[in-house]
């Protein structure tokens, strides 16, 4: 067993090994109205492994906004040229939603898609034959948008992915790019655009539409929220 691997079985001892080289991913944004959706995958291997695993890698939902920038930075440092942020703009993600629906699909599918371009963006680069991910709906809806360099891949897909470093530098990665385009985003509206989906949320959702019109929403929130329909409710 290598040493990175030894260290993720003295702390998650219920996690199976996986060979190096291999893969982690995980996104950001899924569930809040505001912003983006990214994700991002992270190489694992004899290099980058014990590094992460020193750089105390954990869930980015256990890490503060400032923390997850600092060890965001160190991934970016340690894992240089070996990781992919896919960013799915509010604009794109709707459209792509939209084309989903039209197929009978639902969001699982374009978590898919997301994860799929992140896993092929690295294997163009490393080859690789294993990947792990925190499992969103059944396997098959990866598998069913790799594309050549993937078909061959293995893939894990379990509960509490982050327990695995790779998956846990991927989680950090996903969020601080999440956080830093939600930041750029109030900047450029003069407010603050609330993460989550709170009443706060709604608030701030009626203030853009006053200002910027219905249609703005689609530039800035994923619309197919039920949020969608509080913020345009007619009194």
């Amino acid at each position: 067993m290598n040493e990175s691997a030894e260290a993720t079985a003295r702390l998650h001892p219920d996690v199976q090994e996986i060979p190096l080289p291999h893969i982690g991913t995980d996104e950001s944004g899924k569930g809040d109205y505001f912003g983006p959706m990214v994700v991002a995958a992270v190489f694992f291997d004899s290099v980058t492994g014990p590094k992460l695993v020193a750089a105390d890698v954990r869930d980015s939902k256990l890490l503060s906004d400032r923390r997850c920038r600092e060890l965001a930075a160190r991934i970016r440092e340690i894992c240089r040229g070996k990781y992919e942020e896919v960013e799915i703009t509010p604009k794109r993600y709707n459209e792509l939603y939209e084309s989903f629906r039209r197929e009978r699909k639902n969001l699982n599918h374009l978590l898919a898609w997301g994860h799929a371009r992140a896993i092929e963006s690295l294997l163009e680069r490393f080859p690789c034959n294993h990947a792990v991910a925190d499992q969103f709906g059944d396997e098959r809806y990866i598998r069913s948008r790799l594309m050549e360099k993937g078909k061959h891949l293995q893939l894990i897909q379990v509960p509490k992915g982050e327990r695995y470093p790779a998956v846990a530098a991927a989680s950090i990665l996903a969020r601080d790019r999440f956080v830093s385009r939600m930041e750029r985003f109030s900047r450029e509206y003069g407010f603050e655009l609330p993460k989550g989906a709170s009443e706060s949320v709604v608030v701030a959702g009626r203030r853009v539409v006053k200002e910027k019109g219905e249609e703005e929403l689609r530039i800035v929130a994923k619309i197919h929220h039920k949020t969608t329909h509080k913020i345009i409710e007619k009194k």
